[in-house]
């Protein structure tokens, strides 16, 4: 991974599969650009891989489709997520309705767990295993606990509701990989 993840350069990704004769071989070699939703500047979102189901082996390395930016119960997502610095702000007059369709339109379903009357917070049905790839950012229960993490910090993030803070001058991003679990209750 490069550095410039901070930037919205685009990161290569490579996949691999199983031949009909059974070889191992590369089946793509991409790179992946980023998404930046016109309400959230400065945010980055890659999304290298998922499926809503778990895959089965050997196979032919397609990327299954999955068409929700989080996974269903039993599917995961393995994605980039860059959080620009605290204060990065939209731009003046952005018609809020117009980006908020446009945010759904580029990353389906993320708005949709996103608490209205408190902007950034959020739980998922999801268990998100997170790495700190570069910058730092805080992360904000609703406890009022915040923990802050740096490069190459991890978390285990378990549906919590929660969200995040760059109080930093740099992006912070986070790679993640997300599994669909089902919430009971």
């Amino acid at each position: 991974m490069t550095s410039n993840t901070g930037k919205g350069s685009p990161v290569r990704r490579v996949a691999t599969g199983q031949a009909a004769d059974g070889k191992s071989v590369i089946v793509s070699d991409v790179e992946v650009a980023p998404v930046e939703a016109p309400l959230m500047p400065g945010a980055f979102f890659y999304s290298f891989w998922g499926a809503d189901s778990m895959p089965t082996l050997p196979n032919d390395g397609a990327q299954p489709p999955y068409s929700t930016w989080f996974p269903p119960d039993g599917g995961y997502r393995f994605e980039l997520i860059t959080l620009p610095p605290d204060g990065t702000e939209p731009p003046a007059g952005l018609d809020k309705a117009q980006a908020l369709a446009e945010t759904e339109k580029l990353l389906p379903g993320l708005m949709d767990v996103m608490d209205p009357k408190h902007p950034g917070w959020h739980a998922t049905d999801t268990i998100d295993l997170l790495y700190v790839v570069s910058g730092e950012c805080i992360l904000k229960l609703d406890s009022g606990e915040t923990t802050p993490l740096k490069a190459g910090d991890t978390l285990i993030q378990t549906g919590s509701r929660h969200a995040w803070g760059n109080p930093g001058k740099v992006p912070c991003a986070l790679l993640v990989v997300s599994i669909g679990v089902k919430r009971r209750g």
